[in-house]
C-alpha cells in the first residue's frame, strides 16, 4: 500500500501547493489592481483634461491613502483650471464688445485717429485716418507708426519725450495721392496707473 499511500500524499501536497500558488497570484493581482487603479484614473482624467474638459474629477477614496490625497490634489487643481478659464472667457468677452463698440464709434468721428500701444505699435486705425493717409487699414496695423508714417514719428517722439503733459500737439506734412497734405496732429497719452497704457494719435 506504500506506492498508493505515497501517490495520494503527493497528489494532496500538489493540491495544496496548487492552491496557495492560485491564491498568491489572485492576491498579488488584487494588490496590483488596487495599487494601479487610482493611477490609472489619473491617467485617464489628465488625458480628458489634455482634451480641454476640465470639469473632469477624479474619485477620492480614503482607504487608498496618498494616492487618495493626489486625487483630491488632481481635483483641486481641475476646479481652479476650470475657474481661471471661465474668467479668461469672460474677460476676453468684455474686451471685444469693448472693441466693438470703441470701432463703431470711432467708425463715425470725422477726424482720423490713431491707437498706439507703449512702443508706437499702431494697433487701431479708423475709416477717416485710413482715407486722410490714403492708405488701407492693412498697411497701418501691426507697423511702427515712425515706419508706417514716417512724417509723424517726430510728433510721436515728442510724447514720449513729455512726461509731464498728457498731451502734445504738432504739424506735419505727407504726401497723398501725389498731393500735399498738411496734418494737425495731437497726441495724447494713455494710462494705467503709473503705467503707459499707450497713445491716441
Amino acid at each position: 500500500r506504500r506506492q498508493a499511500t505515497q501517490m495520494a500524499l503527493g497528489s494532496m501536497y500538489a493540491l495544496v501547493a496548487l492552491t496557495l500558488l492560485l491564491s498568491a497570484v489572485w492576491m498579488g493581482m488584487w494588490l496590483a489592481n488596487r495599487l494601479v487603479s487610482p493611477i490609472r484614473r489619473l491617467i485617464t482624467a489628465a488625458q480628458e483634461v489634455a482634451r480641454g474638459q476640465l470639469d473632469v474629477r477624479v474619485p477620492v477614496r480614503k482607504e487608498e491613502g496618498d494616492l487618495g490625497h493626489l486625487s483630491t490634489i488632481f481635483n483641486h487643481m481641475t476646479g481652479e483650471l476650470s475657474k481661471q478659464r471661465q474668467e479668461l472667457v469672460r474677460a476676453n468677452s468684455q474686451l471685444d464688445a469693448r472693441r466693438r463698440f470703441i470701432e463703431a464709434t470711432l467708425s463715425g468721428i470725422s477726424a482720423g485717429v490713431l491707437g498706439l500701444d507703449h512702443d508706437g505699435v499702431v494697433t487701431l486705425a479708423n475709416r477717416s485716418a485710413t482715407k486722410l493717409l490714403g492708405l488701407p487699414e492693412t498697411a497701418l496695423l501691426g507697423q511702427h507708426l515712425a515706419v508706417a508714417l514716417p512724417e509723424f514719428g517726430p510728433a510721436l517722439a515728442d510724447a514720449e519725450a513729455e512726461t509731464r503733459r498728457e498731451r502734445t500737439n504738432g504739424e506735419a506734412t505727407r504726401a497723398v495721392e501725389g498731393r500735399e497734405r498738411a496734418f494737425a496732429l495731437q497726441v495724447t497719452r494713455e494710462r494705467s496707473g503709473e503705467i503707459d497704457a499707450g497713445f491716441v494719435l
